[in-house]
């Protein structure tokens, strides 16, 4: 380590460097007579839930258009790439070499309207046809053979449910009218209602799941994104409920000295003030 230590501090603004630099610190906090005792310890197991929170970091400086802070969470994520490459390494599946150079053959053989002899004169639609027919080829090579299969399991359940959804889409299986998705709702809606007294709390669960789904096909057959228009909507209330808490604080309150009344008001004055605010 002592012959790498030079780079280990080296600030050079040249990405190539960088990148090594990083690798050689992930290197070394896996050293396992040097390294620390966390790092050596982890799997790919249990840092998959850190992965998966940097990313959800990463749309939240997004959402919030914090430009320095989506700097320092890309870099956390792609620590996540590096650390996972590390583990790799050790157990002699693959190196980060590997993993940089896969993602780029991947996405020159993904855009031959690009990088290969294809016009590029084509429209966005024609263009996710192209891209699904490309990524089918590469499934079937996987010997990936359905339709659903490579939709990850681990993705958030509303935005699989999307992803599902548009899948089936592309051989035929959805409904053609946004109405009938509409009466399909009204349905899931109405047998929840009819059986919530008598169904166990696994059927119950199962009808819940099913109304999900539906509202996630409604959101795809109105171009919505169902995870970005949840996601909108824990924000508003999120808001609203500050307001509300503001409110009863300048009244000497908190939220459990008021009551369901009380607070009503609060949040139809601040729904109120922001449906003025969008004229």
């Amino acid at each position: 380590m002592p012959a790498l230590s030079s780079l280990i501090t080296d600030e050079t603004p040249d990405l190539a460097i960088q990148i090594r630099r990083l690798e050689i610190i992930m290197e070394a906090l896996r050293d396992p007579e040097t390294g620390c005792p966390w790092d050596i310890a982890q799997t790919f197991a249990t840092i998959a839930p850190y992965t998966i929170e940097e990313g959800y970091e990463v749309a939240d400086a997004i959402a919030q258009e914090n430009w320095g802070e989506l700097r320092g969470e890309l870099g956390d994520l792609l620590f996540q790439t590096v650390f996972h490459a590390q583990m790799a390494r050790e157990a002699g599946h693959f190196t980060l070499t590997d993993v940089v150079k896969a993602i780029a053959d991947k996405m020159v053989f993904r855009h031959p309207h690009v990088f290969g002899d294809q016009s590029n004169a084509k429209s966005p639609e024609q263009q996710v046809k192209d891209w699904e027919t490309i990524k089918a080829r590469e499934r079937a090579g996987k010997a990936q053979k359905g339709v659903l299969d490579g939709v990850a399991l681990g993705l958030p359940a509303l935005l699989r449910a999307a992803k599902l959804q548009n899948r089936a889409a592309r051989v035929g299986f959805d409904w053609p009218e946004v109405a009938q998705v509409v009466d399909k709702l009204a349905e899931e809606v109405g047998e929840l209602v009819e059986a919530r007294d008598t169904l166990t709390p696994d059927d119950l669960e199962e009808e819940f799941g099913d109304l999900l789904f539906a509202m996630a096909n409604i959101g795809r057959h109105l171009g919505l994104d169902p995870e970005g228009a949840l996601r909108r909507a824990n924000d508003k209330f999120t808001r609203r409920f500050a307001y509300i808490e503001a409110g009863l604080s300048a009244r000497g309150k908190s939220p459990e000295q008021s009551d369901l009344a009380e607070m009503d008001a609060l949040w139809n004055e601040i729904r109120q003030a922001e449906k003025a605010a969008k004229g």
